[in-house]
């Protein structure tokens, strides 16, 4: 039998479906719920249970494999990776990500305190997801 997903994705018209389905994995890995090793499922089964396009599949796993999340092994099938290593194009777009955060924490009245505070629980509960 195929590996299932070990969490439910609600798919929402309007935005990208490989959007919707690589943050929650990407969300999976690094709070330890998929952990390296584990069985991911393939792009026929991704398709068949999220009901999405075998392209769309593909292109999901394509881009978790890239970002080094995932690895295909020949006659094993994806799995998790158990080494994940941060490109300078990845690390670029967190900077980005970041500067965004900061615009929208000063722009709301937060101090650097405070999103530091919000940083840190969201830390903590994405790191005890892993328990």
């Amino acid at each position: 039998m195929a590996p299932r997903l070990p969490f439910s994705i609600a798919l929402r018209s309007g935005e990208p479906v490989a959007e919707q389905v690589i943050f929650p994995v990407t969300r999976a890995v690094v709070s330890g719920q998929l952990q390296a090793g584990d069985a991911f499922p393939s792009v026929r089964t991704l398709s068949q249970e999220l009901k999405i396009n075998p392209n769309t599949a593909h292109r999901i796993v394509a881009a978790l494999t890239e970002e080094g999340l995932l690895t295909v092994r020949p006659g094993i099938g994806t799995v998790v990776s158990d080494e994940r290593s941060v490109s300078r194009e990845r690390r670029a777009e967190l900077a980005d990500e970041a500067e965004r955060l900061v615009v929208e924490a000063k722009r709301t009245g937060l101090t650097l305190q405070q999103t530091l505070a919000l940083l840190r629980e969201q830390w903590v509960r994405t790191s005890k997801r892993a328990g």
